[in-house]
């Protein structure tokens, strides 16, 4: 099986670059198992070598790990250092689009050689997840699942949504996880019609929904779920809205096939949203890829032009938002597989009412 450099030297190849420099630091993670902060360090990759360039921080770490077919340097000059490797007769560098400015012109100012923009080229490598990965997710998405079911014996009426997250937060680092993924979100209420409602010190009240957004790393690569519940009967508009979600949600994941249009995987849930009279009420992405970042392409939206594949892992979350009144959304990490769809994430979805 081929390395993740050879991957990267056969993707440079079918582009025409002849050297890439690469500073994103998932993507250094992904090639060097570099746990470095972005501008901690460097990578050059060509047919001759992949040489990672860091600082004396970083010296025992890197020295303890075996990498097969990275080099490790430590100068603190990472650019200046970067160039010395860059290949003998070559025509071009390759670097990353997202690179910072400031990089690219000192790079740019270093060499005479073009500098050719490179769109994904590792990122398009890093969406299928080998084994090791997906069992890494896997171990994230059971985490956030036993947090998820732990909390709902832990919350009552008159907990703040900060208390919520606290516990959540707290509950996941002492059961092994890392780290959040981003910020959780805890919107109750009126406020659980904001998508992105990060969690406040409003205080959970009689007869209302949580929706709950939140994920947390294991071992560098994370999890992403949502689950939306009641204190109390809600009333009839948001259980029938509940039920809509998450019958869309499930049409969604069941579209989540090998070759599937990414435009086709979103409009399963959506034209099941819209059918129902909720389509304005739907307004984001239905989903995205998750690795070592949270939101990787590709994107699942009405203007997805991506295929999905085996060994993608994505988000299912579509949802719908009443203003002045409450919102559903339900999120699930999803393993496209031969044999079809495997959900990783296993809290209960059914509407609980506490």
């Amino acid at each position: 099986m081929a390395t993740r450099v050879e991957k990267t030297r056969a993707k440079m190849k079918e582009n025409g670059i002849d050297n890439l420099i690469i500073v994103d630091p998932f993507n250094l993670q992904y090639l060097a198992d570099f746990g470095g902060l972005a501008g901690d360090g460097c990578m050059v990759i060509n047919d001759d070598e992949a040489v990672l360039i860091t600082d004396a921080r970083y010296e025992i770490e890197m020295g303890e790990k075996q990498l097969d077919d990275v080099q490790v340097v430590i100068n603190s000059n990472y650019y200046g250092e970067a160039v010395k490797h860059i290949k003998s007769g070559s025509k071009n560098i390759g670097f990353e689009d997202r690179m910072p400015f400031a990089i690219y012109d000192k790079i740019n100012q270093l060499v005479d050689l073009p500098l050719v923009s490179q769109h994904d080229l590792i990122e398009k490598i890093r969406v299928v997840k080998d084994e090791t990965e997906i069992a890494k997710i896997q171990k994230a998405c059971d985490l956030v699942s036993q947090a998820y079911e732990e909390l709902l014996k832990y919350v009552q009426v008159g907990m703040t949504e900060k208390q919520v997250s606290f516990f959540l937060h707290e509950w996941l680092v002492n059961h092994g996880a890392q780290k959040p993924s981003f910020d959780t979100i805890v919107a109750s209420g009126y406020r659980s019609a904001l998508p992105h409602g990060d969690a406040t010190d409003k205080k959970l009240a009689p007869n209302e929904l949580v929706t709950i957004d939140f994920g947390f790393y294991y071992q560098g690569y994370t999890s992403d779920m949502t689950r939306t519940f009641a204190i109390g009967d809600p009333g009839e508009e948001l259980k029938h809205a509940y039920e809509v979600v998450y019958g869309a949600q499930k049409a969604m994941i069941a579209s989540m096939v090998d070759g599937v249009d990414g435009k086709d995987v979103d409009a399963a849930a959506r034209n099941y949203i819209d059918e129902r009279g909720y389509g304005k009420e739907f307004n984001h992405g239905s989903g995205h890829s998750i690795g070592l970042d949270i939101h990787e392409n590709p994107v699942t939206n009405r203007s997805c032009k991506d295929k999905l594949y085996n060994g993608f892992i994505m988000t299912a979350e579509p949802g719908i938002y009443i203003e002045n009144k409450g919102g559903i959304r339900i999120e699930d990490d999803v393993l496209i597989t031969p044999e079809g769809p495997k959900v990783l994430t296993s809290a209960p979805k059914e509407l609980i009412i506490l």
